[in-house]
């Protein structure tokens, strides 16, 4: 009986997630059709230099990404309280807030690019690279502008509209990336170029057709009305940025270390590098679920707050975190018992092929703590208690995790699979630490 207090929230934990899930894989299958089309088409050195040219993009979309999910809260809480007013200011208020990081980070982007030259990576990868990232650094601001616009939705429990809009944009982003990687008719072949294209023009493509369809439902219309200029209000602008800067900092301390062994992979070579990237498409993909999850976890959380219901809300909470072990449990051995599959969606090459496997197995082992730590990440983000875990994180990930990654992947025989190593090590300790704060938190709030 006591467990199934817990077990009988995992179908409005589900209804409210399956969206999210099928939206967010959707939106990695844009960035993974560019590896898998690239991989197959052009071969490993091509696929490694897509790899190195989104090191330094992962980390722009990180930041913004990480702002956005402070929306998802803060609406949930208005929308449980049922204060269309308050909705509308969080709003029109954060949206400002994402053009403008948007603008800033494309910015930033291109002001980097010389950073490339500068990483110890295999020549002929980063002149491949360099045309790729130039391109794919635009599309960060009308992805940033969707994204924006989803949490928002997220936050009303609209989960199914953003799935929508990222599946049409998925297909197609395959048809534009043949087109123009392969060349047809009288489009020129543009190679890796021909990727990003796609990329750009299909995110530009997502964000206007979520803005039209938020704009066309009634459910959003007392929401979207625009403020007057006497209505910006410093305020909310600190209200929203003290809990969007610290769950960018949380996101970018995650991607982060991602972003630190497609380097460290690269300073091994290009081949390992490529296997790097097929390991961490292939846990994205995952992860993805956990995103869905942890974003069903962040409004029922965001609306029992609003109503003060904590004893529900620790309830609630739980069962997603039971919900995505489950889950987790069932990809961890999937993983296992595919290693030798999987990496051909992406390559025919041998080489690449058995590295890649043999990362697999770690990426099946660690599945349950990677799904736990963004769960438990997103609940807190419900109750709006961010900056003790970015410290957590930031232990997690850079003290205790990359030392390891970077001792083991550049120093020991253990090479790429070593760097994965120190990845599962960060990722468990990041699941533990969370897991106290919640307990912690939650039982002063009963």
């Amino acid at each position: 009986m006591q467990l199934k207090q817990y077990t009988k929230e995992f179908k409005t934990n589900l209804a409210l997630a399956y969206p999210v899930i099928i939206g967010q894989v959707g939106h990695l299958m844009i960035g993974m059709a560019d590896d898998m089309m690239v991989g197959r088409f052009l071969g490993p050195i091509s696929l490694a230099a897509t790899s190195l040219g989104n090191s330094l993009i992962f980390i722009a979309m990180s930041i913004g990404i990480g702002f956005s999910f402070a929306i998802t809260p803060l609406i949930a809480e208005a929308d449980g309280e049922k204060n269309a007013k308050k909705g509308r200011l969080y709003f029109n208020h954060s949206m400002l807030m994402m053009l403008l990081l948007a603008l800033a980070l494309v910015l930033m982007m291109f002001g980097l690019s010389f950073v490339l030259e500068h990483l110890d990576q295999d020549p002929h990868v980063v002149v491949l690279a360099k045309p790729y990232y130039k391109i794919v650094a635009l599309s960060i601001f009308p992805m940033l502008l969707f994204q924006g616009l989803k949490q928002f939705s997220d936050g009303l429990s609209k989960t199914k509209f953003a799935m929508q809009v990222t599946l049409i944009t998925v297909l197609i982003n395959i048809v534009l990336n043949y087109i123009l990687i392969t060349g047809w008719q009288f489009f020129p072949k543009m190679g890796i170029s021909g990727a990003a294209l796609g990329t750009l023009i299909s995110r530009i493509i997502m964000v206007l057709l979520m803005f039209y369809n938020i704009k066309h439902r009634s459910i959003f219309k007392p929401f979207i009305k625009p403020l007057k200029l006497e209505e910006f209000k410093l305020s909310i602008f600190k209200k929203i940025g003290s809990i969007g800067i610290p769950s960018s900092l949380q996101m970018l301390f995650e991607v982060g270390i991602f972003t630190a062994s497609i380097i460290l992979a690269g300073m091994i070579g290009a081949y390992p590098q490529a296997a790097n990237q097929i390991a961490i498409k292939l846990a994205s993909a995952t992860f993805m679920i956990s995103v869905g999850v942890g974003v069903a976890t962040t409004i029922r959380v965001g609306n029992q707050k609003g109503l003060g219901n904590f004893k529900d809300l620790r309830r609630i909470a739980i069962s997603n975190f039971l919900l995505i072990i489950v889950i987790m449990s069932f990809f961890s051995v999937l993983f296992i018992l595919l290693k030798d599959e999987l990496p051909l969606l992406f390559t025919t090459d041998k080489e690449v092929i058995q590295i890649a496997s043999g990362l697999l197995v770690l990426v099946g082992i660690f599945q349950i703590s990677d799904g736990l730590q963004a769960v438990v990440l997103a609940a807190l983000r419900g109750l709006q208690d961010v900056k003790t875990p970015t410290v957590i994180t930031f232990i997690s990930y850079w003290i205790i995790g990359f030392p390891i990654c970077y001792y083991l992947g550049l120093k020991t025989e253990f090479q790429t699979f070593g760097i994965w190593i120190g990845l599962l090590i960060s990722l468990t300790v990041s699941a533990f630490l969370l897991l106290l704060r919640f307990n912690y938190l939650t039982k002063k709030l009963r």
